[in-house]
């Protein structure tokens, strides 16, 4: 690319999250950043510095050196709200929540989407590939769910099996992360190390599972209550993309859900997120996908196939920006009624992207302690038994989807649920059939011979 197409690119990321994702999210959620430009000989010096430390999977991206422009952004591993904890040690977690719903969408052609989501099967794949060593319990519908003992499910599930879904930074440095070989307990007793200062500042609890286990727990329930705390109001925070008894709150292949079916319960809690609480503005981006890949690939091949005969036109319907007023004007349209226009499909198109920005998004929980005079003001404020915190919340990772990822996604959406029809659904079935059986009232009924 040219520095003026990568300038137009970065220009575009920046009104994107500026006109676009703040209004799903809200102001002081949505960092946007500037654009700055660089002499390319820092640039270069940079580019080699930071090469070792990149991670493998990396490094087949490279950095760009030729431009000279970059994007400027605030260190989300830092409190984003409060000047005087800036010299005090700061706590960061970061969260990939993933998708929170089941598709509710009739365009569904296997039932086993209306039961399993996306996560929970294309863990299965991801394991078959090499690219992790065991699947992870966690399930984002129950982190999703509102229910404290779901939610806590859901974290634990997070730390014991992180992938690349959960990272905990101290004072910026990255302490807890994405290691596939590793022993979990042996790295909760080190993260345990860590934190043990900020969650038991002068508890003679030094050491020793039970200490773990202890701090783990806090940890857990300070992250619950940072995600479901309420701030501000955003202009699509009202938005219903789909009533909540539409679509199922819970996932079948939930490992806390198996657990219920094993003790005899069938009906799983879901109490609700509350609707100013960033998960909830989260899940309401995330539900704009309400035809499903499934649903949405036509449209796209319609669009498609008018830019084929009419290329000009791709500036006109804002295929590719500008991301204005306009084109955020144009994602309020929740209508499904197919009219066989193009600018039905193409509205279609940018809602599922956005979904899909949202789907992929990561929350930055940063913590620090607060003593009790400096916190009396302060709404942004989370208790434990032995501590206090003021925390911020930003949304990270919020770069509109390509376009042309569209036809990617289709042949994956079939490959992810193919993979578990075969491999993983086969053998499951008879087992929670039977824990089913076990568990259901019998009436015995006698005929005459």
């Amino acid at each position: 690319q040219t520095p003026e197409e990568i300038l137009h690119h970065l220009q575009n990321i920046i009104h994107f999250g500026k006109h676009v994702m703040k209004q799903f999210f809200g102001e002081n959620y949505v960092h946007h950043g500037e654009i700055i430009q660089l002499p390319l000989d820092f640039v270069r010096q940079l580019c080699l510095k930071i090469q070792p430390e990149r991670p493998e999977c990396r490094c087949d991206k490279d950095m760009d050196t030729l431009s000279g422009y970059a994007m400027c952004l605030p260190n989300l591993t830092r409190l984003q709200t409060l000047r005087f904890a800036e010299h005090r040690p700061i706590l960061c977690i970061e969260i990939k929540p993933k998708c929170g719903f089941i598709p509710f969408s009739s365009h569904v052609s296997q039932e086993i989407k209306h039961k399993v989501c996306r996560y929970c099967m294309h863990q299965h794949l991801k394991v078959a590939n090499g690219k992790w060593k065991r699947p992870s319990k966690y399930c984002p519908l129950d982190l999703f769910s509102g229910n404290k003992q779901r939610m806590h499910f859901a974290l634990k599930s997070l730390l014991q099996e992180a992938q690349n879904n959960l990272k905990i930074f101290k004072n910026g440095e990255l302490i807890y992360g994405c290691k596939d070989d590793r022993d979990f307990v042996s790295d909760w007793n080190e993260l345990a190390r860590h934190l043990k200062p900020f969650f038991f500042p002068s508890n003679g609890l030094v050491s020793g599972p039970h200490c773990t286990r202890t701090i783990v727990k806090e940890l857990i329930q300070v992250i619950t209550m940072a995600l479901l705390s309420s701030t501000e109001a955003c202009r699509a925070g009202d938005m219903k993309t789909v009533p909540i008894s539409q679509g199922r709150s819970y996932c079948e292949a939930s490992a806390f859900n198996k657990e219920l079916v094993r003790n005899g319960k069938h009906k799983l809690e879901s109490s609700g997120l509350p609707r100013g609480c960033l998960l909830y503005k989260t899940l309401q981006a995330q539900m704009l996908d309400m035809l499903d890949i499934e649903g949405l690939y036509p449209l796209y091949s319609r669009v498609e196939q008018y830019l084929e005969e009419f290329p000009e036109e791709r500036s006109t319907l804002q295929t590719d920006g500008p991301y204005n007023e306009a084109f955020y004007e144009k994602l309020l349209d929740l209508s499904l009624e197919d009219d066989g226009t193009v600018a039905f499909a193409l509205t279609k198109v940018q809602q599922y992207r956005i979904a899909m920005t949202a789907k992929d998004c990561s929350i930055m929980i940063a913590l620090s302690p607060c003593l009790q005079d400096e916190c009396s003001e302060q709404r942004s404020l989370v208790l434990t038994s032995k501590s206090r915190f003021t925390f911020s919340v930003s949304v990270l990772d919020l770069d509109l989807k390509p376009y042309e990822s569209i036809p990617h996604q289709y042949k994956l959406d079939a490959e992810i649920v193919n993979y578990y029809l075969k491999n993983v659904q086969a053998k499951e079935d008879p087992v929670m059939s039977n824990l089913f059986k076990e568990n259901e009232d019998c009436t015995l009924v006698l005929h005459k011979v």
